[in-house]
């Protein structure tokens, strides 16, 4: 099996069009199976308490289980998301959130993978959420081959 080059791709989905491009997220670390995301704190991602938003965790997650997943699925298909939990243990109002997900399991078309999202002020990280993802593997959009 010819596996994804986890770093390229990571780094095109997360750069290009869209959400993420538009939220900043960006790609701190790849290997096969193990991704590390992050955000820094702008006011348009946070909430009424100045606290990133439950959403914009939400959608952290989301992408960090997708390339965990993706990343461990043949040349040519990618991960979407079937199914997302998460779970919202602290406020995150640090200067940056960091969400560092493992794919747990990958067949032939499902892929599990658990998350977990820190609150990140100078040295101190704070657990902030813990997610659980399922994705589905599809063919890659032609714009990505």
């Amino acid at each position: 099996m010819s596996l994804l080059n986890p770093p390229e791709l990571a780094e095109r989905i997360t750069s290009g069009q869209g959400y993420t491009r538009a939220a900043g997220f960006r790609v701190v670390h790849v290997e096969a199976g193990k991704v590390e995301l992050a955000l820094a704190k702008k006011d348009e991602l946070l909430q009424f308490g100045g606290h990133f938003h439950g959403g914009v965790i939400a959608a952290m997650v989301d992408q960090a289980a997708g390339i965990a997943v993706t990343s461990m699925l043949p040349k040519g298909k990618i991960g979407v998301t079937v199914e997302l939990k998460v779970n919202f243990l602290a406020p995150a109002g640090g200067e940056e959130i960091l969400a560092r997900a493992e794919a747990l399991q990958v067949g032939g078309t499902i892929g599990v993978a658990k998350i977990e999202v820190f609150s990140k002020t100078q040295n101190t990280e704070t657990r902030c959420a813990f997610g659980t993802a399922t994705m589905r593997a599809v063919d890659l959009p032609k714009s990505f081959a």
